[in-house]
């Protein structure tokens, strides 16, 4: 059964988004004042601004349709956050940063574009079961890559929000995109042409998932 989250004052509620089934509105998001200082303190004032904007997006929103917050949560992350790969901005190998370690950065990899924009489409009231954080080859670039995909019902062509490409195009339109495998808070897919794919368990089979999940759960920066 869903539950609603509450909405204490000045807290950072990722932690109700990190947990599959739980529904927590935009109006249920505030970002917290330590949040912010630490922010402020690390990376500057525009940090600071970045993030505002970012709790701005989501509880200001008045979207009438899915497809109108996948365009503004799309549009938002390209433009504002650009591309380093971990090893130069983490000095390791892979490391999945929340939205918030993202937007303080104002840098980050795919993997990091596709996981803010899932939560924030999450929090605007997108249903997760029509978010699947996919992980692909760009065929084009011969490498390994994820974004985000949405399916408007089951079985449904998804869409494919990339930070390689700003348009939100349907996955028979990306053809330089071949999908590997799929999840969200809830399971794990084997990739099956351009659908959902075979079932193969819970998302907490990945660890970079789990790590991800409990650093949002810490509020950590």
């Amino acid at each position: 059964m869903s539950q609603r989250c509450p909405a204490p004052l000045l807290l950072v509620l990722l932690a109700c988004l990190a947990v599959a089934g739980q529904v927590c509105t935009k109006e249920d998001f505030h970002l917290g004042r330590d949040v912010l200082r630490k922010a402020e303190d690390r990376y500057g004032a525009e940090a600071v601004d970045r993030l505002v904007r970012w709790e701005a997006l989501l509880r200001g929103d008045d979207s009438t349709s899915d497809y109108e917050k996948l365009q503004k949560v799309n549009a938002f992350f390209n433009e504002t956050v650009r591309f380093v790969d971990d090893i130069e901005l983490y000095g390791v190998k892979d490391y999945w940063a929340t939205p918030v370690e993202l937007l303080a950065r104002q840098a980050g990899d795919c993997e990091d574009f596709a996981i803010a924009k899932f939560f924030s489409l999450k929090a605007l009231g997108v249903a997760e079961e029509k978010l699947n954080i996919t992980y692909v080859k760009a065929l084009q670039y011969n490498m390994m890559h994820m974004v985000l995909t949405y399916y408007s019902h089951p079985g449904a062509e998804p869409l494919v929000l990339d930070n390689l490409v700003d348009e939100i195009y349907p996955a028979s339109r990306r053809p330089d995109l071949m999908p590997i495998f799929s999840f969200n808070g809830t399971g794990l897919w084997l990739a099956k042409e351009r659908g959902k794919g075979k079932y193969a368990g819970s998302s907490s089979r990945l660890k970079a998932w789990g790590d991800l999940l409990q650093r949002m759960a810490d509020n950590a920066l």
